[in-house]
Parts: structure tokens; C-alpha cells; sequence
């Protein structure tokens, strides 16, 4: 399970999330672990229900919304009321031997902690605005202490990878995003970005 995650909201971890999910070969369950700003399945264009709440021990294949021509199986964020069992839903996700991709709440606190608990790696996302990346290293610091160690940023935004990021953060500088108009994913050189991010992480990270 690879956690997508960062300090700010509005990085582009959502975009991440379903850009990468799609540009990998392999069959993958993009999760949204963030109730309070549920973007992933808007995002997707699919329903808002059934969420990651309703695996109950179930195979995600048959809970999950599948998006037609990417392999990728969309499970929306459980409702606030619903996300008491998050951790729960997280760690059967992670049991059922699928690759799986989680979209994770912005920050540091304990809504971001869950889902790097039951995560195996973590990839950064931020924009190179000096807030951003001054959060996003508490989120690296955070990624290690729970065993979900960081094994790139990607960089939104702009083109350029400035190796004061690597220094700050700890890890490579994997994939820069060009600022295009939306819908940002129908873009070519941001769908060719997020292949060679594939590529370049490989599937053992899942």
C-alpha cells in the first residue's frame, strides 16, 4: 500500500493519486482516506457511495467502482459519520493482496497518521512554495516514525527539481508536474509525467 501524502491541501494529492493509479500496469484500488475533503471520487467521476467503509471483510474488487479502460477501482472516503472504523477498512484494504493507492488527508495530526499506519511507503506531493515544503517535511518526519518511510516527492506545479528539495525532505525528487489547465489528468504531458512516475517507482512499492 502506497500512501499519497503532504502538509498542504490543494498540493495535487488527489490528482496524484488517480494519475499514478491509472499510468500503472497493473489493476489498482485508488482509496480515499480523507472524510472531510472527499475529492477522490469527484475527481474520478464516480458515485459517492459505496466507500472504503463498505469492504466488511469483502474483496475491494466488489466494493470498488471501476473506471473504464484504466484498471483503476475507485473507493470513495467513508461519510463522517461512518469513519470511526477507518483503520479497520485500511488494514483490510491492505490484507486483500491488491495493489492499492490511498489519498490521504493534508497535515500532520492524527486524520493523517491512519492511513500511513497501514501503508507500506509513502509519496510526497507538494507544491515548492516554502509553506508547503516546510509541511511536507513534517509529513516525511511523520511517514518515518510510522514505519511508511518516503520513497519520493513529486512536485506540482512546475518543471524544475531543485536539489534543496531532496536535502529538505529526505528523498528523491521522483516526478514535477507542469502547470496545465483543467481537467488537469486529460492533459498528454501530465498523463506522460505520471507514466514515467509509474515506471520509475515500479510496482513492488504497492
Amino acid at each position: 500500500m502506497l500512501a499519497i501524502a503532504g502538509g498542504k491541501g490543494g498540493a495535487g494529492k488527489t490528482t496524484t493519486t488517480l494519475g499514478l493509479s491509472a499510468a500503472l500496469d497493473a489493476p489498482v484500488v485508488a482509496a480515499d482516506a480523507d472524510p472531510d475533503m472527499p475529492d477522490l471520487h469527484a475527481l474520478a467521476g464516480v458515485d459517492r457511495e459505496p466507500t472504503l467503509s463498505s469492504l466488511d471483510g469483502r474483496d475491494p474488487s466488489t466494493v470498488a467502482q471501476s473506471l473504464p479502460e484504466s484498471g483503476v477501482n475507485v473507493l470513495p472516503a467513508p461519510r463522517i459519520d461512518d469513519a470511526g472504523g477507518l483503520d479497520r477498512s485500511l488494514d483490510r484494504l491492505a490484507r486483500s493482496g491488491r495493489p492499492v493507492v490511498v489519498d490521504c488527508p493534508a497535515g500532520a495530526g492524527p486524520d493523517a497518521a491512519t492511513p500511513l499506519r497501514a501503508a507500506d511507503a509513502t509519496l510526497l506531493v507538494t507544491t515548492l512554495c516554502a509553506p508547503a515544503l516546510r509541511d511536507a517535511a513534517k509529513t516525511a518526519a511523520m511517514a518515518r516514525t510510522l514505519d511508511a518511510p518516503p520513497r519520493g516527492v513529486v512536485l506540482t506545479r512546475t518543471r524544475s527539481a531543485p536539489e534543496a528539495v531532496v536535502d529538505l525532505l529526505g528523498c528523491p525528487v521522483v516526478a514535477s508536474i507542469p502547470t496545465v489547465d483543467p481537467p488537469i489528468l486529460a492533459d498528454e504531458t501530465v498523463r506522460t509525467a505520471y507514466r514515467r512516475l509509474a515506471a520509475r517507482l515500479g510496482e513492488d512499492l504497492l
